[in-house]
């Protein structure tokens, strides 16, 4: 795919905001089209992030992995587990987009665009999977590791890790039940959308026979959190 010389000069002020420069531009560049710009430029064979978000999906979950097996020494298993889905949840996901600005460089559809997409979180943290998965098949592990712990520095990792960050929104509304004696809440999957590398999963927080909570999320914890936070605020607990 030929770059014009103005989206080129885009593709370098991405490199320099991100610390690493590409072999190839072209996956560069195909790590920030939305789906939305492909498939309006079907006639110029413009392929979208999507392939790159799945891989860069897996190679986020190895870095944070690793990194937490390696500095959190005896904290079990299941802790490491929790801490993980913390850190590669949505939200940690956008606010690391938004750090070097992403939203700024995305290809976006006409659609997307006057809705408010360089702005939305779920497309910030495709397109930061993507941009790791690229950098990933460009220069390898170290190259996308080296990037990923640059934006998720030790201190951050650790801030959202212990729920500094990002809240636990489960959690509190288990201790919020407990003190007001109500029943436990349950987490149920009303729909699962779109295929097994883009799944979107929905989910209702029940208590008893009433939903009092949805939530919308890339897997089942972080839609059970979003429900939660939505129940939290029926019961008079969110803090936004």
């Amino acid at each position: 795919m030929r770059i014009s010389s103005k989206r080129k000069e885009i593709l370098m002020e991405v490199q320099s905001n991100i610390g690493y420069e590409f072999n190839d531009l072209n996956l560069l560049n195909t790590s920030l089209t939305h789906s939305s710009y492909a498939n309006e430029n079907r006639m110029k064979s413009y392929e979208s992030n999507e392939r790159l978000e799945f891989l860069g999906d897996a190679v986020v979950n190895l870095i944070i992995s690793q990194y937490l097996y390696e500095s959190f020494y005896g904290i079990p298993e299941g802790e490491l587990t929790k801490r993980r889905a913390t850190i590669v949840c949505e939200p940690a996901l956008a606010f690391a987009a938004k750090k070097i600005n992403l939203g700024d460089y995305l290809l976006l559809g006409k659609g997307e665009e006057g809705t408010g997409g360089r702005n939305r979180d779920s497309i910030l943290a495709d397109a930061f999977e993507a941009l790791v998965g690229s950098i990933y098949i460009d220069g390898g592990l170290e190259n996308a590791k080296k990037f990923l712990l640059n934006i998720f520095d030790g201190e951050v990792i650790s801030t959202i890790s212990e729920g500094g960050l990002f809240t636990d929104y489960k959690t509190k509304l288990q201790e919020k039940l407990q003190k007001n004696s109500m029943v436990n809440i349950e987490y149920v999957v009303e729909k699962e959308v779109g295929p097994d590398h883009d799944k979107r999963f929905y989910i209702n927080a029940i208590i008893g026979n009433k939903v009092l909570g949805k939530g919308m999320g890339r897997n089942k914890k972080e839609a059970e959190q979003m429900a939660a936070k939505e129940a939290l605020y029926r019961v008079g607990e969110g803090d936004g």
